[in-house]
């Protein structure tokens, strides 16, 4: 994979969430400074930096789709910090340091969230995109709010939480990774899309890419619950099975699900042939993400 690319899109969206959440002199200054924490302990950074390679690839401006990325990261960030809380998942570790509500407290966290959630709508609002282009802003809005609600990301948490201590088939699997992670990462296929004024041809190949990776990323993720390596993943690794969750490794095996991850990224490999050699950065992050080991 191209690193230079790679490092250069996250200096341009670390850079750009730091000046994002504003100081606050009134006592709330608590929740921004758990916003920032969240924001800043480290992740992947992928989907923000889909979204700047999406809207790179389909001819548009890179500077103009960083709000959107890291509009996207606001919201993802807040999924985290929900997902982390006692009446949630109860984590008390995320990407190897405290939880948000560990460190502030759970009423702090709480709303650290939500502050998250609503700035990132103001972000796509406010940002150079909506000046040039108010009725992609708007689209772009419109997308981050459904696949965020309850027909994307928060329809997949619920559909979680319905199957809890349940051996759940792998249909249900399926919706809910579709709806919970996939959500968010063809989200950042649209925004970038969005942002460069794509045709229709061009935003399908990214979304077809953006699905398959999507789905490759949980049953990676199901794999490295059982294989990974505790202190690299920076969580404890056999909490599905402990709290007998159903995953792509328990409905079909360890070496189904590595075939399945693998059979998933060549899927998202052939999505962006249609953009022939500037592909080969998401070629090479999709074969990245199917390799990685945290």
């Amino acid at each position: 994979m191209n690193n230079e690319r790679f490092d250069g899109y996250l200096s341009l969206i670390n850079k750009r969430l730091d000046t994002l959440i504003p100081e606050c002199d009134f006592g709330e200054d608590i929740v921004h400074r758990a916003m920032k924490y969240s924001l800043s302990i480290g992740g992947k950074r992928i989907r923000p930096v889909l979204v700047l390679e999406f809207c790179r690839i389909c001819g548009g401006s890179v500077a103009e789709a960083v709000d959107l990325a890291c509009a996207l990261e606001m919201v993802h960030t807040y999924s985290l910090i929900h997902d982390d809380l006692p009446c949630m998942d109860d984590d008390d570790l995320r990407r190897g340091m405290p939880s948000c509500h560990v460190k502030f407290g759970e009423e702090y966290a709480l709303l650290a969230g939500d502050g998250l959630l609503t700035r990132a709508f103001g972000v796509i609002a406010n940002s150079s995109l909506s000046r040039r282009n108010p009725t992609a802003a708007l689209n772009a809005i419109s997308a981050l709010s459904y696949l965020a609600g309850c027909n994307g990301m928060i329809g997949g948490q619920v559909v979680d939480l319905i199957n809890e201590d349940k051996a759940a088939p792998i249909e249900i699997l399926e919706v809910l990774d579709r709806l919970k992670t996939g959500a968010l990462i063809k989200c950042a296929a649209l925004l970038g899309c969005l942002c460069a004024d794509a045709d229709e041809k061009m935003t399908m190949a990214c979304i077809g890419y953006a699905e398959k990776i999507g789905h490759a990323f949980q049953v990676v993720d199901d794999i490295l619950d059982v294989t990974g390596d505790e202190k690299e993943l920076g969580k404890p690794i056999g909490s599905d099975a402990e709290n007998n969750k159903s995953t792509y490794v328990s409905l079909l095996g360890l070496e189904k699900s590595k075939e399945l991850a693998a059979s998933l990224t060549e899927e998202a490999l052939s999505s962006i042939d249609y953009f022939g050699e500037e592909g080969e950065f998401l070629k090479d992050l999709a074969i990245k993400l199917t390799k990685r080991t945290r």
